[in-house]
């Protein structure tokens, strides 16, 4: 899978917005949350980013975050999008704390949330198989 965030991978939709913070779950690996809820099959994954303005009032503090989420989330995706490639899904990214962790910290915590959400998947799908 190519490294890159193109516009179509962007989550715009005020619909998918609207969707995920009502009927979405979460997967929590600190300071990162990661909400998600499935999609129509006519849709396309999707993905957007959130830093909190409780935590950083400076916007530059805000958008370097940002940039960062979106930096790790382009070079770890293939993790997260390769197990779910048939399902489209919408996701969130948060960073959710007034700590300024460092570039390598939070791509190594970005990994293992993501690692997270792909076994929690699985639990879900072999807990509806057996039913």
């Amino acid at each position: 899978m190519e490294a890159t965030y193109p516009k179509s991978l962007k989550l715009k939709k005020n619909t998918e917005i609207q969707k995920l913070f009502s009927e979405g779950k979460s997967v929590s690996k600190y300071p990162l949350r990661l909400v998600f809820v499935p999609l129509d099959n006519d849709s396309t994954t999707t993905f957007g980013v959130s830093v909190s303005k409780k935590y950083f009032k400076h916007a530059t503090d805000r958008n370097y975050f940002k940039r960062v989420l979106r930096e790790t989330f382009r070079k770890n995706k293939h993790v997260l999008l390769d197990p779910i490639s048939n399902t489209p899904y919408a996701f969130m990214f948060f960073y959710q704390t007034k700590d300024k962790l460092s570039y390598t910290e939070i791509e190594e915590k970005t990994k293992s949330l993501f690692e997270k959400f792909i076994s929690q998947l699985e639990k879900s799908k072999q807990q509806s198989a057996q039913e």
